[in-house]
């Protein structure tokens, strides 16, 4: 019996002595733990901050006659207008990103250049967020007439269908699209056809599902053919939206190259929809 009491008090002071020593290593490991990281939140936030200037120096250079610069809280115009690049809201939602877009906001998601491997994620709209402010300074308010006085016009696919369209000249987007127009032009008959009739171009009107202003309401949209587009909200969309899409890749390239965005890019589909977002493509 004294022998099993005594063993059992060997293994208890064992147990005892192994906890102490084991108890400042386990704090110690904690605090490495927490240095870690410290440290990986740390280089989050500077890599973010790495692709912030990233976008905004594109955004600068996607603009030269009207951008001057960008310190880290503001933007600067040409004609000397500060503007701010947040608004200190970091948790919006969807919606309002949709309707309450800052210049940060609106250089939130990346755009994928080339072809997709993939449907857009959920929610992944690069470029469909938009400061209303920015693109009103920029290209004016139709609603004011300041947009019609720099719309230009220039045939559609001269060689194919011809007909004339209007554009804005502000930013060079005239001679951009003119150059989209020949290139789709050179296509074979069975491609470029998606790109006419086309649906519009300038339209001072609201996006339809959000009201704020639409890209055609400044003179820098263009809608292909409908005959050969999908739009997510002509279908029934109360679950999850089901990607679909049959415009040529050669189309989008050709517009992509020369600094718009494409519409079929996005969660919330418009495939017959292009816009002149150059700072999104890296300049162009």
């Amino acid at each position: 019996m004294l022998q099993r009491r005594i063993a059992r008090m060997f293994c208890l002071f064992a147990a005892l002595a192994a906890f102490a020593a084991g108890a400042p290593l386990l704090a110690q490991d904690n605090l490495v733990q927490g240095h870690l990281a410290q440290d990986n939140l740390a280089q989050d936030h500077l890599a973010q901050g790495k692709k912030l200037r990233a976008a905004l120096d594109a955004l600068i250079a996607a603009y030269p006659d009207a951008l001057a610069g960008h310190d880290a809280t503001r933007l600067r115009w040409r004609d000397g207008t500060l503007m701010r690049l947040a608004d200190g809201d970091e948790n919006k939602t969807v919606a309002e990103l949709l309707r309450h877009a800052s210049i940060i906001d609106q250089l939130r998601l990346p755009y994928p250049r080339g072809p997709l491997d993939k449907p857009p994620a959920a929610d992944a709209d690069p470029g469909r967020y938009r400061d209303t402010a920015f693109f009103t300074k920029m290209y004016g308010d139709c609603h004011k007439g300041a947009v019609a006085p720099h719309l230009v016009s220039l045939p559609w696919l001269p060689k194919t269908w011809g007909k004339s369209i209007r554009i804005t000249s502000i930013n060079g987007v005239d001679k951009e699209l003119r150059a989209v127009s020949a290139e789709i032009d050179a296509l074979p008959d069975k491609i470029k056809h998606a790109a006419y009739p086309i649906a519009g171009t300038y339209n001072c009107r609201a996006v339809a599902d959000t009201g704020e202003p639409s890209p055609h309401s400044y003179g820098i949209a263009i809608d292909l053919n409908t005959a050969f587009s999908d739009y997510w909200y002509w279908r029934p969309h109360d679950g999850p939206i089901v990607y679909r899409n049959r415009m040529p890749q050669q189309i989008v390239s050709i517009f992509e190259k020369h600094g718009f965005i494409w519409g079929g890019k996005w969660y919330h589909y418009d495939t017959m929809h292009f816009e002149y977002r150059p700072e999104l493509l890296g300049a162009h």
